[in-house]
């Protein structure tokens, strides 16, 4: 369960962002002299229902799959593009979330190019339809890795390389980042080492704190501090 401000800083996408894509929004339309408010839906309704809380949240599937939402948009692909193809490989293959899915890496690039011809918009389009290369240059294999599967679907995530040990499960500490080995959720481990001094003394200080190895919460030093350059 995470916050648009909490999701914001795991993945690197502005929270107005995550809440336009996530919630919808409205906009100004004009016709000719007139103009009206419209209404653009949600790319999908998110998991947890935000009557059940004070604020929006998102589970952990829609955190994943907003990362690809996130590289289609950077890459130049219009919103209306992503949103066919997205409801084209949902219906497909049944699923709610696909662009997480190990199918939409190996077979997803039809779904891409029936959803460009479909959008059928304008000169916008022109390049992505010359260029064979960009559903590659978008679905990239860093956006796949460190997430682990199960049945093909995404089970956890590492957002560093796996011997790190931080990882994103949403069976442990409502899918909060922890050190794996431990369970030890990675804010704390920094709160303690900025509490100890913010040194190598408090690196050895936490880790006998949380009988963890020190190299751990190095890990957890790096993550939470990475994080924190992200403003949104």
């Amino acid at each position: 369960m995470y916050s648009l401000s909490e999701a914001a800083r795991l993945i690197d996408v502005p929270s107005r962002q995550l809440n336009r894509w996530l919630f919808g929004y409205h906009y100004q339309k004009s016709q000719g002299d007139t103009r009206s408010r419209s209404w653009s839906p949600p790319l999908w309704t998110p998991a947890l229902s935000t009557q059940e809380f004070d604020e929006k949240v998102i589970g952990f599937h829609d955190l994943l799959e907003v990362r690809f939402v996130h590289a289609f948009v950077q890459y130049g692909v219009p919103l209306l593009v992503v949103r066919k193809c997205l409801e084209s490989a949902q219906q497909i293959w049944g699923v709610k979330y696909p662009f997480t899915t190990l199918k939409f890496k190996t077979d997803g690039r039809t779904i891409f190019g029936e959803a460009i011809r479909q959008a059928g918009m304008d000169e916008a389009l022109v390049d992505l339809r010359n260029r064979q290369h960009v559903f590659r240059e978008i679905i990239s294999p860093s956006l796949y890795a460190g997430i682990e599967y199960h049945q093909d679907q995404a089970s956890r995530w590492y957002p560093l390389l796996k011997r790190e040990g931080i990882v994103l499960d949403p069976s442990r500490q409502f899918g909060s980042p922890i050190v794996e080995a431990a369970g030890t959720p990675t804010d704390i481990l920094h709160a303690s080492y900025m509490a100890e001094g913010g040194n190598e003394e408090a690196i050895k200080a936490t880790a006998a704190i949380y009988d963890i190895q020190p190299r751990l919460v190095r890990s957890a030093v790096r993550f939470e501090e990475s994080l924190r350059q992200r403003v949104h």
